[in-house]
């Protein structure tokens, strides 16, 4: 199945046979550090920049209801983002991996988006609709 939407990323991850546990890493488009004028100029535009991760959390499945729900809670936070990126971990059968088991995974994922290294990855708007990047 293409994902194409949050919803449609939480009805997979309901699917999926294996207990799962989602990584959420948000980020806040930025300029990067010594922009030159071009740089400015298609940020300026809403294009371009750099996608700095700002905020990260573990949820299962059954703990989300939809992109407006999650906007919602990271509101309360009071840190803005843009893109928010999100990975599966699966369980063992029975249950979804802890947050423990999570933090592991979580933090690779921060240092991967950190390097650049998007492709494995989903990313949503804040509006629930994917992101591709090209």
């Amino acid at each position: 199945m293409a994902i194409a939407t949050y919803t449609d990323l939480l009805d997979e991850a309901h699917r999926q046979p294996e207990p799962q546990r989602l990584l959420f890493v948000f980020t806040r488009a930025e300029l990067p550090d010594h922009p030159d004028p071009e740089q400015q100029a298609r940020f300026e535009r809403g294009e371009g920049g750099v996608l700095t991760p700002v905020l990260c959390v573990d949820k299962r499945p059954d703990e989300l209801s939809d992109m407006q729900a999650l906007v919602e809670e990271s509101r309360n936070t009071g840190i803005d983002w843009d893109i928010v990126f999100v990975a599966a971990l699966a369980g063992d059968g029975k249950q979804p991996p802890s947050s423990e088991e999570a933090e592991r995974p979580l933090q690779r994922m921060v240092e991967s988006l950190q390097m650049g290294s998007i492709e494995q990855f989903l990313a949503f708007d804040r509006q629930g609709e994917a992101v591709s990047f090209h």
